[in-house]
């Protein structure tokens, strides 16, 4: 999932990454606890992630499955041109296997993120 998320975004192919959610998919959005549910309300922000500079890098740290559900935990990184790291962090996500056996995001958290020497 999380190779994939990075390859559709750094391709800026918006509709493809909503793809990878379910229709009442919940993504938090900040530490407060604010969170948008649906894709509708999911595309304003996977379009400001699209939006930003740099290429990402999304490594998978575990995954635990449980039934139809996983629980993932994975790494990414923007790099500029040069390869400097401009801006990191972790996610959490919940993924559902479907009907057709290909898994969807259920929940969607980016975790803490840590900006590089340029991004401030």
């Amino acid at each position: 999932m999380n190779g994939t998320f990075a390859a559709l975004r750094n391709a800026g192919r918006l509709e493809e990454l909503l793809s990878l959610y379910e229709d009442d998919a919940r993504l938090l959005v900040d530490a407060s606890g604010a969170s948008l549910t649906g894709k509708a309300a999911i595309a304003t922000e996977l379009r400001k992630l699209i939006e930003l500079p740099g290429t990402m890098a999304s490594n998978n740290t575990f995954c635990v499955e449980h039934g139809d559900l996983a629980l993932l935990r994975a790494d990414f990184s923007l790099a500029d041109e040069n390869g400097a790291v401009i801006h990191s962090g972790f996610t959490a996500e919940i993924v559902r296997r479907q009907a057709d056996g290909s898994w969807l995001y259920a929940v969607d958290h980016a975790g803490a993120s840590r900006y590089g020497a340029a991004g401030g």
